[in-house]
């Protein structure tokens, strides 16, 4: 079975075409064939990798290392005529709701654009993310009867827009998006973080959810040191999760420690996304789009300064490398043991990590320069 596993995955990292374009073709990578420029992808363990591609508005780097017994994480790019849309789903209670996220957000995404004409808003993005909490929320009702454990399952969502020369960024949970910029004619580069997290450990997050639940003294309890919404669940917004939005699914057949003591009256947790929007300048040099998985192990300012540091071939990979590292390094064992643990087990060290890196031409988004082919990239090793 894991060799099937294993050429499954080979199949979803297929060689770009050439110049490191790609047209996905029936879902499999690499339709056109074709040289990679000199750039490569593939495998080293647990590891995925994509050293270099292009997207309408540069290049990008991307890698994803499993530590679950059946990968969480999902993530994508899109760019074509619309701009570039970049998307990491970062999956809790099992992979589903990821999965259904990364199927269906950008196709809806792309269907409300078209209605206005391609033109994105933050509106449209808003739209989007609803449409797709909607559509889930419907397979969830349709499942109830066979599998009610969807209830459970929910995902992060962290979503870049790049369009014209304005940057969206869209977040539920705590994903997380840093911004390396230049200072100056320092030669130095600056993180900035661009993204909102929507996490009870965040002091923030707990004032937030006690404004909004003032009759609720429980609505964050402290439990091993960790704050979650009803001593439950970190996150404060997701996609899915319905147990803590609706109480038709917060009650038997579901496990009893998802299970509320007392009726719900509102929703618990929101699949409303902070956005915001950055109008693009030339002292923006890249973007690092990661699940929290790496920014558990490296802060903002080590990882642009990893990124910065090094040539952009490998830059993803080279940052779940480092936070790999890391996490060995605070389990006092080396990297090359760590390495030697399989998943599931691989849980207790670290978890899932999916970065990918955009590096901005700034030429190509002053000419509104149009990826063609159209760039179509899944990290779904798993789907």
């Amino acid at each position: 079975m894991l060799r099937g596993l294993m050429n499954l995955f080979s199949l979803c990292w297929k060689p770009f075409g050439p110049d490191g374009e790609n047209h996905e073709t029936n879902g499999v990578l690499g339709g056109g064939g074709g040289t990679t420029g000199g750039s490569r992808e593939g495998k080293d363990g647990l590891l995925w990798f994509r050293d270099i591609g292009k997207y309408g508005s540069g290049e990008f780097s991307m890698a994803v290392v499993q530590a679950n017994q059946v990968l969480e994480d999902q993530s994508q790019i899109e760019s074509g005529q619309f701009g570039t849309f970049v998307g990491i789903y970062d999956g809790h209670g099992g992979p589903e709701a990821a999965r259904y996220v990364c199927d269906h957000l950008f196709s809806n995404f792309r269907a409300i654009t078209a209605e206005s004409h391609g033109v994105v808003t933050a509106e449209t993005i808003q739209r989007a993310f609803r449409q797709t909490e909607e559509g889930f929320t419907t397979l969830v009702s349709e499942l109830w009867g066979s599998r009610p454990s969807m209830a459970t399952v929910g995902t992060c969502c962290l979503v870049g827009v790049i369009y014209q020369q304005t940057l969206f960024i869209a977040s539920l949970g705590d994903s997380r998006v840093v911004l390396g910029k230049k200072v100056g004619n320092t030669g130095g580069m600056a993180a900035m973080q661009l993204s909102t997290e929507h996490n009870a450990n965040i002091e923030a997050i707990r004032h937030e959810l006690k404004e909004l639940h003032p009759n609720d003294p429980q609505i964050v309890v402290l439990k091993h040191g960790v704050w979650r919404v009803k001593g439950i669940i970190q996150v404060s917004r997701s996609i899915g999760d319905l147990y803590m939005k609706h109480a038709q699914y917060n009650r038997e057949p579901i496990n009893a420690k998802f299970r509320l003591p007392e009726p719900m009256n509102m929703p618990l947790l929101s699949a409303n996304p902070t956005i915001i929007s950055h109008p693009l300048h030339p002292s923006d040099s890249f973007l690092i789009f990661a699940s929290d998985g790496l920014w558990e192990h490296l802060s903002n300012e080590k990882a642009v300064d990893i990124v910065h540091s090094h040539p952009r071939a490998g830059s993803a990979k080279r940052l779940v490398k480092a936070a790999l590292q890391e996490a060995a390094r605070k389990r006092e064992m080396r990297y090359s043991d760590l390495r030697k643990i399989d998943k599931k087990v691989r849980r207790h060290f670290h978890d899932d990590i999916t970065v990918i890196v955009l590096f901005f031409n700034h030429d190509l988004i002053l000419r509104g320069a149009v990826q063609d082919p159209p760039v179509s990239i899944r990290s779904a090793l798993e789907h």
